[in-house]
C-alpha cells in the first residue's frame, strides 16, 4: 500500500471575473456586444504530497486560494490542468450545512447528506445512533435544520462526514465555528483518525491549531505554493512573512 494518501501534480484552476455580463440572449442582443471578462488562476502549478496517516494543514490568508484547492480535492471543482490522485475513501466537510436541506429535520439530513456521502441506507440506520451522539443535538434532531444555529449545523454535518468512515477527511474551517468542547471532540476524533492510519487535510486561519493537530503542512499565497514540509517549519516560513 502507498504511503501517499493525496498526489497534487501541477493542479492550476482559474475562474472567470466578469466586468459586463449579459443575463440572457435578449440583453445581449440589445446591448449589441458580447460579455466583458478576464481570467482570474485562483491556484498556479500547486504541487504536493500528503503522506498517509498524517494531519495536513493548509494555510495562507484570505483569498490565496487554500478553499479552492480544497474543493478540487472534493471533486466540487476541477482544475485546468494537473492531476489529483486519491488512495482511499474521500469524504469532504467544506461549508456549513453543505449537503443540507433546510426545509428538512435533522433526522432527514443525516440520511440525505449520507447518501450523498455514498452510505447505504443500511450503514446509516446502524450509524444514526453515534452520529446523533456525537453531534449533540438530540433534542433538536426532528427540527427543521432552518432552526439550527450554525454551531449545530457544523456538529451535525461533521458527525455525518466522520462516520463515513473515510480514508481521508476534508476539512474547511467550518470547525471554528463550534464551542470548545465540540473542538476538543473532535481533536480527539482526528487523533484517532491517525491511530487508524487516516488522512486528515484541513484548512485552518489558527496557526496555534496547525501547530497543534498538523504534522505536515502547505503554504499558499496568492494561488501560488510558498512552502511545504514539516508543519512547524511551514508556519514559521509563513509568519516570518508578514512584518510584526
Amino acid at each position: 500500500m502507498s504511503d501517499i494518501a493525496v498526489s497534487v501534480e501541477s493542479i492550476s484552476k482559474k475562474f472567470r471575473l466578469y466586468h459586463e455580463r449579459n443575463q440572457s440572449i435578449k440583453s445581449a442582443i440589445m446591448r449589441r456586444r458580447v460579455s466583458v471578462h478576464e481570467d482570474f488562476w485562483a491556484l498556479n502549478d500547486i504541487s504536493f504530497e500528503v503522506p498517509r496517516g498524517s494531519t495536513f494543514g493548509l494555510i495562507g490568508s484570505n483569498g490565496s486560494g487554500k478553499s479552492t484547492l480544497l474543493k478540487c480535492l472534493a471533486k466540487i471543482l476541477y482544475p485546468e490542468h494537473g492531476t489529483i490522485t486519491a488512495n482511499g475513501k474521500v469524504a469532504a466537510l467544506l461549508e456549513v450545512g453543505s449537503g443540507f436541506h433546510p426545509e428538512l429535520s435533522g433526522r432527514e439530513n443525516i440520511y440525505l447528506n449520507g447518501s450523498i456521502l455514498g452510505m447505504s441506507r443500511k450503514e446509516i440506520d446502524s450509524k444514526f445512533d453515534a452520529i446523533v451522539e456525537f453531534s449533540g443535538v438530540e433534542q433538536f434532531i426532528d427540527q427543521p435544520v432552518k432552526n439550527y444555529s450554525s454551531g449545530m449545523y457544523v456538529r451535525l454535518g461533521f458527525s455525518v462526514a466522520i462516520n463515513v468512515n473515510p480514508d481521508i477527511l476534508v476539512v474547511d474551517e467550518v470547525l471554528a465555528v463550534g464551542d470548545a468542547e465540540f473542538q476538543a471532540k473532535c481533536f480527539q476524533k482526528f487523533q484517532d483518525f491517525k491511530a487508524a492510519g487516516k488522512t486528515v487535510i484541513l484548512v485552518s486561519h489558527s496557526m496555534a491549531t496547525v501547530k497543534s493537530m498538523c504534522d505536515h503542512a502547505a503554504w499558499i499565497n496568492k494561488g501560488n505554493l510558498q512552502a511545504v514540509g514539516p508543519a512547524a517549519s511551514t508556519i514559521a516560513a509563513y509568519e516570518s512573512s508578514y512584518p510584526s
